[in-house]
């Protein structure tokens, strides 16, 4: 009988992924790897190790979720194709999670009266741009995900009726352009994770959200950029 849900993040520079149990919610096992760009040679590595370490098989599983970003483009892709052919070998839907709204879920459970801030997830896109949103506590969506090209009057509107809290691998620049800011709190060394990522996918599991296995794509935000080879 399939009984689990597995989770891959791998939107940021950590490659993550988890079990939860689909009846409840509970965690069974995680495994993370902090090594830029490892990605495409380990992804399929943790599942596996992953599902060894906890007693289960692919015939265990009832749904793969992915992280639906924004992100890292590489990585989005990555994981998109390894949910999708796991989704396709096995027919088992899959389920996609927004990384800001999930990265959201993961800061505000650890947070002391969560009610009083407004949560502002910061993903690094370069120079001065990050990809944000701006959540309550509960995940209702305040700002849709967006490229914000960050200066000192970036969510000043925002950050002069409530409390903010920054986090992710895009807000340290953005404290260092606002400096002392009242209303502002900064949240360092926050990652995605898969474990917040299945959080929200059982959920959804059970609302039946699903994606086209066939047609999905990762939420890119932007266009992908490439360039020709010179001659």
């Amino acid at each position: 009988m399939s009984t689990v849900l597995l989770s891959l993040e791998t939107s940021s520079p950590v490659c993550s992924v988890a079990l939860h149990r689909v009846a409840n919610g509970s965690l069974i096992g995680q495994s993370e790897l902090r090594l830029d760009k490892s990605h495409s040679t380990h992804l399929t590595i943790l599942i596996e190790q992953l599902l060894a370490n906890t007693g289960h098989f692919l015939a265990d599983l009832a749904a793969v979720a992915v992280s639906d970003g924004p992100g890292s483009y590489t990585g989005l892709r990555i994981g998109a194709a390894a949910a999708k052919g796991l989704c396709f070998a096995l027919n088992i839907p899959l389920v996609a999670v927004s990384t800001l709204r999930a990265l959201t879920a993961q800061v505000a459970a650890v947070t002391t009266r969560p009610g009083n801030y407004l949560y502002c997830p910061m993903l690094d896109a370069r120079r001065l741009e990050v990809y944000a949103a701006l959540y309550r506590h509960d995940g209702q969506e305040v700002l849709a995900p967006t490229p914000l090209l960050l200066d000192t009057e970036t969510l000043a509107e925002q950050l002069a009726h409530h409390s903010v809290l920054f986090f992710g691998h895009g807000a340290a620049k953005f404290q260092v352009l606002l400096g002392e800011q009242q209303n502002a709190g900064f949240l360092a060394g926050i990652e995605p994770s898969a474990v917040a990522l299945g959080q929200l996918a059982v959920a959804a599991y059970h609302r039946q959200e699903f994606q086209d296995v066939a047609y999905y794509e990762p939420f890119y935000l932007k266009e992908v950029y490439t360039t020709t080879p010179k001659k």
